[in-house]
């Protein structure tokens, strides 16, 4: 069976010390001209928690350390794509954003109160709905890999 039309994206939920959370407007695709959060597909040869990461850093220019993963969205596009996407709870290792913006891919970033995103309908419906059923995050603990059979680097438990 080939796989060719199953999309892995991740998403990076990111807040501050005060409780504000990262947001940026995209300037292309299904989320022109909403807030949302920083977010991008899994490359070749690397691992879900490190392509967000990768995505924070390319989008925001903030470097960040994966806690947990807060959920999982899952659809399909025009009845043929598998489109797939884990949301990750990810703490910042600082909070200065340091992307120029704009730029071929981001119109702004910006650290956002809960209050202002709630009464802002530009807001992506998905994080409307973290906000008001916020949980705790399912913890990710990397490990070396179980060995020669599966071929991996490492595999990462849910607790």
């Amino acid at each position: 069976m080939m796989r060719d039309k199953v999309w892995l994206g991740v998403n990076a939920i990111v807040m501050n010390e005060k409780g504000e959370w990262l947001l940026l407007k995209k300037q292309y695709g299904g989320m022109r001209g909403m807030w949302s959060t920083p977010a991008g597909f899994v490359d070749n040869g690397e691992t879900a928690d490190q392509a967000v990461l990768r995505e924070l850093y390319e989008e925001t220019g903030i470097q960040g350390e994966v806690i947990g993963i807060m959920g999982l969205r899952t659809g399909v596009i025009k009845e043929e794509i598998s489109d797939n996407m884990i949301l990750f709870l990810v703490k910042p290792l600082s909070t200065q954003i340091t992307v120029t913006v704009p730029n071929d891919e981001i119109e702004i970033v910006a650290w956002r109160s809960p209050q202002s995103i709630l009464q802002d309908d530009t807001v992506s419906p998905m994080i409307h709905h973290l906000l008001n059923d916020m949980s705790e995050p399912i913890t990710l603990t990397s490990t070396v890999s179980p060995g020669k059979k599966f071929n991996y680097t490492h595999y990462h438990l849910f607790t």
